[in-house]
């Protein structure tokens, strides 16, 4: 599928851009917040309850704990309601964060792209506890991957580590 990446969008080796968001359960989440505590797997996805959203919520789920033990914090955006992402954790059994980028805001200032200039794309952010992007990763169809490539990026911190 063709992606058409904004000029201005956030590269490996950038400072992710702070953000406050509310999640499924109402409360509010800024990446500042975890910045120097953990690292964070900042995924961005088109829609609560489609067939490969769905995939890819529940492959984070699945590795969950993996990501747990490389301390990391996992975090899901869409523009999706704060409603509609409490329903989709609730009948998925996630037990991350999706947060409700209503408008688009917090894609935009991340520059991710549109498929073909019409759906929201599916961008992974692997951010470590200094706030530098580590790892971006971008495919609307390899959702399963996602996971795999953030798990990458989290071992390579890891082992980086002093």
């Amino acid at each position: 599928m063709a992606f058409r990446w904004a000029e201005d969008r956030v590269d490996e080796g950038s400072v992710a851009p702070d953000f406050t968001l509310t999640s499924q359960s109402g409360e509010k989440v800024s990446l500042r917040g975890v910045r120097g505590r953990r690292s964070v797997v900042l995924f961005f996805y088109p829609k609560d309850d489609t067939p490969g959203c769905t995939k890819q919520a529940c492959a984070f789920r699945d590795d969950f704990e993996q990501f747990g033990a490389l301390d990391a914090e996992v975090l899901g955006i869409s523009s999706d309601s704060v409603e509609s992402h409490k329903g989709f954790a609730e009948n998925n059994g996630l037990p991350f964060a999706l947060l409700s980028d209503e408008g688009g805001k917090v894609r935009q200032l991340y520059g991710v792209p549109n498929t073909l200039g019409l759906m929201p794309g599916r961008v992974t952010y692997v951010i470590d506890r200094e706030g530098i992007v580590r790892r971006v990763f971008s495919s609307q169809l390899a959702v399963s991957r996602h996971v795999e490539e953030a798990l990458a990026a989290l071992e390579n911190i890891e082992q980086e580590a002093p």
